[in-house]
Parts: structure tokens; sequence; C-alpha cells
């Protein structure tokens, strides 16, 4: 087993190491509006019903259409698509339509009225679960109501940040099934 040599670190730096999963793209739609928010603060807070946690800032565009109509697509970009990733994250959707400069194609949702992006991955169709906390901490608490997710590779390249415009790529698996009790998969 490594032991490892550490010193002192800044403590607003420590997300470097600390980012919760892969960044995703948040479609939204609210009164003829649409809007695509690049999101990285989220977590998994549930399996059944599957429940999604995220922190949305206030100040986003995509905030407002968001709270207004308690819905929402959660779109997984591969490696492919960083650099709109990246494009998508410094423009404001109060200022241009995001499908249309990106190239993006929006596909209608089957049980909420947010778009899916056709290019991504995966698409996971959500409802506002839980809202108690957005006003407080910008934090919203989403259903899982219907996932879309490409047939392959079974292992996709996703993009994880790590601050500084810095990202890591997802890399390869390891598997451990064989040693997990079966209640614990």
């Amino acid at each position: 087993m490594k032991v490892y040599r550490k010193r002192d670190f800044p403590l607003d730096r420590i997300r470097r190491f600390l980012e919760p999963g892969p960044i995703v793209l948040v479609s939204s739609a609210w009164k003829s509006e649409t809007d695509i928010m690049t999101m990285g603060w989220h977590m998994m807070l549930g399996f059944e019903p599957a429940l999604f946690a995220c922190y949305i800032w206030d100040e986003n565009h995509s905030f407002g259409l968001l709270r207004g109509s308690k819905a929402c697509v959660i779109n997984l970009p591969t490696t492919d698509l960083t650099d709109i990733v990246v494009g998508i994250g410094n423009c404001s959707g109060a200022e241009v339509d995001k499908f249309e400069r990106f190239g993006l194609t929006a596909l209608p949702g089957t049980h909420v009225d947010a778009p899916l992006i056709r290019e991504c991955y995966a698409n996971f169709e959500c409802r506002l679960h839980d809202g108690g906390q957005i006003r407080r901490h910008g934090i919203f608490i989403w259903e899982v109501v219907r996932a879309h997710v490409a047939i392959s590779p079974k292992l996709p390249e996703t993009l994880h940040y790590r601050g500084d415009g810095e990202f890591m790529v997802a890399g390869k698996a390891i598997s451990r099934r064989s040693k997990f009790k079966p209640e614990n998969l």
C-alpha cells in the first residue's frame, strides 16, 4: 500500500479533488424560451426513486427557467464535445440561443417539456422533486423520470472538471463486482 507525503493545500482549490462527477449539460424550457448550462456541481441522492441534486447559482439564466418550469434534462456529453461544453459555459442564454450557436439538436422530451440534446451520450428527463433548498442554497433536487442512454460504447469518455480550466477524462474501469455482497451492488 502506498503512503503519500502531504502538504497544506489552499481550501479554495480542494474542488480539484472532490468534484462529484462528470460535467453535464442542463437543458431547460419555460414560456417558449430554452437554454443550456454547463454544470459540474451535482450528486445522486437516491436510487428508487432516482434522485439527483445540483447547485445552480441564482444569477445563472437557467435558474429562472428551471424554477418556473420545475423540469429539466440532464445531458451527458462526451469528450468530443469538450469545446462546446466550455463554450456553453462561457455565454449566457439571455443573450444567445445556445442550441443554434453550438449546432446542437433539441429533441422533445417524452415526460418533460425541456429538450434533450441529441449529440449527448445520455439524457435524463427530470421533474423537480424537492425545491425546499432552492432559495437558501440554490440546491434543486430532481427526480429522474425517464432515461435515454446510448447503446455503445459501454463506457463513454466523459469530462470531469478539476478547476482552473482543466478536465480529467473518465479512465479505465476496475471491477471488484465478485467481492461485493449482492445487496451492496
